[in-house]
């Protein structure tokens, strides 16, 4: 096949790309040539900007296009409509983070979805991107979605992934707690140890939508893992396995940590803390892509993969996770509360 990957160099992207390309397909990159323009010499690049810079797709015809880059509607509306007759198949991917009303654990594909108003569209176009982005990104991929539908009617596939992981994953979140458990010693352990965790590794998430995009498959599926039920206390005891560590979890109870200023996700990534009432945050619903094919390695692969990655990295300032000082204080005062 021919494939157009919007995007394509710098997390899932380039794993579809990677996978594509080793099954022998043909395939085209359209990006702004910034992250790793040196990646796959073997695939076609185009360069241009989802802002406008469109020339590049023009004239051009493909079997499929995977947008892995679509954030703001107006833009993916640009793209959706430059491509409707230059592709037979659109796959859009988007973001669990797009449902609504998440108090209770299993939610599907039919469940009721952010929404913005049109007013508030207008007001987010007039905003920076990032700014906007940061601000609605759920309910904008919303938008996103039903901008390729209309133009892809009946040739759309809507991928709506979890918190994606593994080796290049830039939002460093599972990475904290790879890196934490390898480093070993009294490891802060957040809240419930039977508390749901959801996530997927980036190389299962694109081979299964390469083999989606291979067979023209349509509609929406939710895309995150693993298929049995996770509790923290099991991925943290999983990390420490993999890693090999000496690692010791101290479990601290959610109103302490909340009390000591520990945020939930960004400090304690995985965690969020039972009285934000989101259980449908971590609990989502992926039956329907496990039955479409969609499987999962061990978590002991994906932090051994993850781990031999960190150590390729030249990053000294990590996006997510404790700061090790803090960590150190919260849990003398937890030791001092309990005595």
């Amino acid at each position: 096949m021919k494939i157009l990957i919007l995007g394509g160099t710098r997390f899932l992207g380039r794993f579809l790309a990677e996978t594509a390309l080793q099954k022998g397909h043909e395939v085209s990159l359209f990006n702004r040539g910034k992250s790793d323009p040196n990646l796959f010499p073997e695939a076609e690049k185009l360069t241009g900007d989802r802002d406008g810079q469109l020339e590049a797709l023009k004239g051009r015809t493909w079997d499929a296009v995977i947008d892995t880059s679509g954030y703001l509607p107006w833009q993916v509306k640009d793209s959706a409509e430059l491509l409707r007759d230059a592709t037979g198949h659109y796959t859009f991917i988007s973001s669990a983070s797009v449902y609504a009303e998440l108090e209770g654990p299993g939610i599907d594909e039919n469940h009721a979805v952010g929404q913005l108003k049109p007013e508030k569209v207008e007001e987010l176009k007039g905003m920076d991107a990032a700014q906007a982005i940061g601000a609605h990104y759920g309910e904008l991929k919303v938008l996103c979605e039903q901008e390729v539908e209309q133009a892809f009617t009946g040739r759309s596939l809507i991928i709506r992934p979890g918190l994606i992981v593994g080796p290049y994953d830039f939002t460093d979140r599972f990475t904290y707690w790879v890196n934490r458990m390898k480093k070993g010693g009294e490891v802060l352990a957040p809240g419930r140890r039977d508390k749901e965790v959801q996530f997927i590794d980036v190389r299962d998430l694109a081979e299964w939508i390469v083999k989606m995009v291979e067979s023209q498959e349509t509609g929406t599926f939710n895309a995150t893992g693993p298929e049995e039920k996770l509790t923290m206390e099991q991925f943290l005891e999983g990390c420490k396995s993999a890693a090999e560590s000496d690692a010791e979890l101290v479990w601290v109870d959610e109103h302490f940590l909340l009390g000591h200023g520990v945020a939930g996700w960004s400090d304690m990534p995985l965690w969020i803390p039972d009285e934000e009432n989101m259980a449908g945050f971590l609990t989502v619903d992926s039956r329907k892509a496990v039955q479409a094919g969609l499987t999962f390695r061990p978590l002991s692969d994906t932090v051994r993969d993850t781990l031999a990655w960190e150590a390729t990295r030249t990053v000294s300032e990590r996006k997510a996770g404790l700061d090790p000082q803090k960590e150190k204080a919260v849990l003398e005062d937890w030791k001092e509360r309990a005595l």
